[in-house]
């Protein structure tokens, strides 16, 4: 098989990132006791649409940027919504973190949601990015009108 070719598709680059996380060292998985991520049980929503999570999360160190992302559904939709993405500090103490973002305006409303929450750094793997995660965390939460 030809790799040069390959990595010029989306399939190509699917596979790529699978072989790369696949050798990244810690995983979601394999999260010890200090590499952790939550959510608060109530998050807000604003007459146009913006929505803001927020949470806690401890790491201990990391080789490249971390991040929190989150992302918000609800019903019964299986549509993830990304709400914006905080620079994470691994020093073993723990930290709030704080996102916001507008999703297609109408697509979210008050009411009962379901938000997840990932700490995920970003490691160089024969010169590419790929991440590493380092906690991931599901829960329902309120959307409540701010």
């Amino acid at each position: 098989m030809r790799v040069r070719p390959l990595l010029g598709t989306t399939a190509g680059f699917a596979l790529l990132l699978l072989t790369g996380a696949a050798a990244a060292p810690a995983t979601a998985s394999a999260a010890a006791p200090y590499e952790t991520v939550t959510v608060d049980a109530v998050g807000r929503i604003t007459a146009d649409g913006t929505v803001t999570l927020s949470g806690t999360y401890r790491c201990r160190s990391a080789i490249g940027p971390v991040f929190v992302s989150s992302s918000v559904s609800q019903g019964v939709s299986t549509t993830r919504y990304g709400i914006g993405g905080t620079r994470a500090v691994c020093d073993g103490v723990k930290h709030r973190w704080v996102n916001t973002g507008r999703p297609t305006p109408g697509v979210l409303a008050p009411g009962a949601a379901h938000v997840e929450a990932t700490l995920m750094e970003l490691r160089t793997f024969s010169g590419l990015p790929l991440p590493s995660f380092h906690a991931v965390h599901g829960r329902d939460i309120s959307l409540i009108r701010r």
